[in-house]
């Protein structure tokens, strides 16, 4: 162990009132008289904060099953059944989707390095000027500093009033020796008499990232007698610190007293949670666990890790209750079921944990295997058949229900058409014959960024939906679109009015509900073409379980054009999956279970691989 430096400041402070501001101590200082005394040890710094053709109509609303011919994507002989066709893709291909876990990244990387180029001068300056806004931060000293040398930096940065503290967060943020803070401690108490509230909670948070928790020790009862409660930050720093130290179960009562006047956070939870399972405490932990879902929180990945991690134990420390295997191994298929319901990812640490716990039950010989799943949604490790994408005929209907009340018919409906436009809408969709898809004639349009082919890029897709592909067509647009210009050629329009029905609605209306209206009107057949992945109109809709059946349904009948339109080549679209990417068993026997082997996907994608349970029957 390195050498002992033991810290004394005496200081006599006079009695002043504790201010709080949202809920925090600010700009105050230790009340009665106290003795800092801090052992430096060996510091281990590990920063770790952490169809048919339009005139041969007559399918019926609410029609399920595609009519007739499909849709065609992007995959076989250049081309891949939308949703009926049954051959299968070559083997190991993930087949190609908006929806697919990467391909924003993906997509923003390719924009990216097509943008052109910045002169060369400014990328010369750039790193000049990111060291001139480096300039004039405070440089933590290497070595700790008596209390003359700090003052003379001081002086020469000028005196500033936050000095200490701007200086306590440089220690941070450069990863500084916590002798150095330590010294900095000593200069303050010297110079001012007192050390406030929060300096204390940046030496804190200091000490919790570096591991120095003997030191948190001496801190919490410094804080404990000097000040009558403490903030949230304060109380997840000692949770944190505490939870990982034999001292663990003081990490629990900090928590329970942090609920009598805050909410506790999912990390909050985690960490004690951790500490229980650690320490063989399993009744605690599923306890909080209990109590964290019961106050609608999302548990930390992590904190899901350790349940599976470390469970199994027989004997847990002396005070400690364990659960048996049989009612840990019922809390755990909760935490799947959990998922399953709140449509929940595990990333690729977690599916290990899950995987490795499958196989370690005693007696039940499971095995786990990683793999992706064909574009027909079977396994190809056990050949299972996934759940399928469609919606049932109740899930629909509930769908339809909400999205016609929150998003179409919502508050704010008079910034998207006008009664009048939208009842007009209506009885237009109610003469015409079920569509078979719905085309965002200008979001298609728009996908072409040479302005005068706009016309012809919408043209084109309509062509294929409709001549090459036999299906009942919707072109939805704005009436500006019907004024012959640069972008709206005559001629193209008036064939796209020939071969499809067609609404055009005003220029300031919006054109998603109008698209979502007709799809859901049509039946659960029906399939609407835009690159706009909805987001906002998700957002419009009054709870999770909705927004999750919403976006099921988005992804089982959203079409979005692969690649460029070009005259004179066949349109092809993004494949539409077959399968549903969410947790799911089979009587118990075997589990699938998309989990995240990448840290690109964005909130609106699936992933695209799966860990697959088997028991040995």
């Amino acid at each position: 162990m390195g050498s002992t430096f033991i810290l004394k400041v005496r200081t006599s402070l006079k009695s002043s009132q504790l201010f709080f501001q949202h809920g925090r101590p600010a700009f105050s200082t230790l009340q009665p008289p106290w003795v800092l005394s801090v052992c430096s040890r060996e510091p281990s710094l590990t920063l770790g904060v952490r169809r048919t053709h339009r005139s041969s109509s007559g399918q019926t609303k609410g029609q399920s099953g595609v009519r007739n011919s499909t849709i065609r994507s992007g995959e076989e002989d250049g081309t891949v059944n939308g949703g009926g066709d049954k051959r299968s893709a070559p083997r190991q291909r993930i087949h190609k989707s908006v929806f697919a876990a990467g391909t924003a990244k993906r997509t923003a990387d390719i924009l990216r390095r097509r943008a052109p180029l910045v002169c060369e001068y400014k990328d010369e300056e750039e790193p000049e000027r990111r060291s001139d806004r480096g300039a004039g931060r405070l440089q933590p000293p290497e070595r700790p500093l008596p209390s003359n040398e700090w003052k003379k930096l001081k002086e020469s940065q000028g005196n500033p009033p936050r000095f200490e503290i701007q200086m306590m967060k440089a220690l941070f943020t450069s990863g500084g020796e916590l002798d150095v803070a330590k010294s900095l401690l000593t200069f303050v108490a010297t110079e001012t008499g007192t050390l406030s509230y929060e300096l204390l909670l940046r030496y804190l948070t200091l000490c919790v990232s570096s591991g120095h928790d003997a030191e948190v020790f001496d801190v919490y009862d410094i804080m404990r007698g000097s000040f009558p409660s403490l903030d949230t930050g304060a109380s997840s720093l000692f949770i944190k610190a505490f939870s990982r130290t034999a001292r663990w179960r003081e990490a629990l009562n900090i928590l329970q007293e942090l609920k009598k006047t805050f909410s506790p956070s999912p990390r909050n939870y985690g960490d004690v949670i951790a500490a229980a399972m650690q320490h063989g405490d399993t009744s605690t932990a599923w306890a909080l666990y209990d109590e964290l879902i019961d106050n609608g929180l999302s548990p930390h990945q992590e904190t899901w890790e350790t349940l599976f991690k470390v469970a199994g134990k027989e004997e847990g420390e002396e005070g400690t209750s364990v659960m048996s295997q049989a009612e840990q191994q019922e809390r755990h298929l909760g935490i799947l079921l959990h998922m399953r319901n709140n449509q929940i990812y595990p990333q690729q640490s977690l599916a290990s944990s899950i995987k490795s716990w499958f196989e370690s039950l005693t007696g039940q010989e499971w095995t786990g295997s990683w793999t992706t799943a064909t574009p027909k949604g079977v396994c190809r490790s056990c050949g299972s058949e996934l759940e399928s994408i469609q919606l049932t005929a109740e899930e629909y209907q509930q769908l339809k229900d909400r999205v016609m009340t929150d998003i179409i018919e919502g508050q704010d409906v008079f910034t998207k058409t006008t009664p009048e436009e939208l009842q007009r809408f209506k009885l237009f969709v109610k003469r015409k014959p079920a569509f078979d898809v719905v085309v965002d004639g200008l979001n298609v349009a728009n996908s072409n960024k040479d302005k005068s082919k706009q016309s012809e890029t919408l043209l084109l897709v309509v062509s294929e939906l409709v001549d090459r592909q036999g299906l009942n067509v919707l072109v939805l647009g704005r009436k500006h679109m019907l004024r012959p210009s640069r972008s709206w050629d005559r001629n193209n329009m008036n064939l796209i009015q020939q071969k499809a029905h067609c609404f055009f609605t005003d220029n300031i209306s919006e054109d998603d509900p109008f698209l979502l209206y007709a799809t859901l009107h049509s039946g659960n057949h029906c399939r609407f073409v835009s690159r706009d992945l909805m987001r906002d109109h998700k957002a419009c809709l009054p709870d999770g379980a909705t927004k999750r059946l919403f976006f099921k349904w988005q992804r089982g009948h959203q079409l979005v054009v692969d690649g460029h339109v070009t005259a004179g080549r066949r349109v092809r679209f993004q494949s539409i999956p077959s399968y549903d990417t969410i947790v799911q068993t089979s009587g118990g026997k075997s589990w699938h279970i998309p989990y995240d082997e990448t840290e690109d996907r964005s909130t609106y994608e699936v992933p695209q691989h799966w860990l697959c349970l088997n028991k040995k029957l």
